[in-house]
């Protein structure tokens, strides 16, 4: 994928190509260890990796060395793989943490959700365990200012407190819904982007990636999402005294919901297939996904990028470069990718301000969220600058110009 391929240059230039991330396998199996050193051989000379059995020695060495990257079984004696990375997790927050595992139960599975990043399923070919780790590098190199470091820290984004307790509410019901469930989980960033992180994980070993969030609960079942939302505890709802005044979230979340469904909409009406309207569900209801980062985690500091877009007429994303180093859409597509979303949702998260820059060849998905973005409008969430204001002719041009801008419109549902 094009984002994927970008990333990855884009470190390398960074980093000059020279500095060796440091990487960590855990296992208690001294073959499954060997068959790894063996197997990665080759990336010596980008790599500088150690192979430990067991996890209490991989804690007394993460002790005495930093690692940019900690891959772990999740059965083990003593210290097993859920503890050694919620200790990581806990410790050094801004390490990249795997799973690599085998068979295991839904209790385990459920256990190493919230510390670890991705799951990867044994036996896992070079490329793919290759490709994992080297795209975790270079998104963290990207994300090297200290002042975004709080981004890979992140183990949820937080959920609407309404959302939250009406999905409660549901899954405790004798006979809940599982099309109530998926209608509600659908409209909340948080519980969207978590959902897509389970079911593409490797260890429900669903044949194809799914970007659909209501395909999503129902291959996950009422059971495993019940647990999910009543027992792992891996969703939380929003603090919103912790937000800052100018941050509407209401605004956001309804702006959100609006995007995906019409996204979805217009590839309806344009005759694009099923999965390329899946995408633009998901990648419109998570676009702005960033915004919520930011607003949880910095506050009053957040507050001033957005009175400064406000007052000066400057758009919201460009403050947000100049004061923190990096775009809502860039720390979004970050954290979605680190997380291991289907790549088309993240390419488009990554892009939806300036989709000129995405590739040669126009993306469908991307072309509607674009759309969608700027026919819903981001009044009061993008600062003082009209979403239509920031539009970019020449790229509006190559998706029908105006004239199919004005026909999509006519899809927003009349009140």
């Amino acid at each position: 994928m094009y984002f994927e391929a970008a990333v990855l240059e884009l470190s390398a230039r960074q980093s000059g190509g020279n500095m060796k991330k440091q990487v960590l396998f855990v296992d208690d199996e001294p073959k499954v260890l060997h068959g790894l050193k063996r197997m990665l051989r080759g990336l010596r000379d980008q790599w500088e990796m150690q192979f430990i059995d067991g996890g209490q020695k991989a804690l007394d060495l993460l002790n005495e060395q930093a690692f940019d990257v900690v891959v772990a079984d999740m059965r083990m004696p003593g210290v097993d793989g859920a503890t050694l990375l919620t200790e990581v997790a806990a410790k050094y927050p801004a390490t990249v943490r795997i799973v690599l595992s085998g068979q295991a139960d839904k209790a385990e599975v459920l256990r190493s959700i919230e510390p670890s990043h991705q799951y990867l399923a044994k036996p896992c070919d070079a490329e793919t365990l290759r490709m994992t780790v080297a795209r975790a590098c270079a998104l963290k190199e990207l994300m090297s200012d200290e002042r975004l470091s709080f981004v890979a820290e992140m183990k949820n984004l937080p959920s609407l407190p309404e959302i939250y307790t009406s999905l409660v509410k549901e899954l405790r019901n004798d006979e809940p819904s599982i099309r109530k469930v998926a209608a509600l989980m659908e409209q909340d960033m948080g519980m969207t982007a978590k959902m897509l992180q389970l079911v593409n994980s490797a260890y429900f070993g669903v044949p194809r990636t799914i970007s659909n969030p209501t395909t999503a609960v129902s291959l996950l079942g009422l059971e495993n999402v019940t647990s999910l939302v009543l027992m792992s505890g891996v969703f939380t709802n929003v603090d919103e005294g912790a937000m800052p005044k100018e941050f509407s979230l209401d605004a956001v979340w309804r702006h959100s919901a609006s995007v995906g469904r019409l996204s979805q909409q217009i590839l309806k009406t344009e005759k694009a297939d099923k999965q390329d309207a899946d995408d633009a569900l998901s990648a419109g209801l998570l676009h702005d996904c960033g915004k919520l980062i930011f607003a949880a985690n910095l506050g009053e500091k957040y507050g001033e990028v957005i009175r400064t877009s406000q007052e000066e007429k400057i758009p919201l994303s460009q403050v947000e470069v100049e004061v923190l180093g990096a775009s809502h859409a860039e720390v979004g597509a970050y954290l979605l990718s680190l997380w291991g979303l289907p790549e088309a949702v993240v390419e488009v998260v990554a892009f939806h301000h300036e989709p000129a820059k995405f590739a040669t060849e126009r993306s469908a998905t991307l072309a509607a969220v674009y759309a969608a973005n700027a026919i819903t409008g981001e009044l009061g969430i993008a600062g003082g600058v009209s979403t239509h204001d920031m539009l970019d002719p020449d790229y509006v041009d190559t998706i029908g110009g105006t004239q199919k801008l004005e026909a999509w419109t006519e899809l927003l549902p009349k009140e």
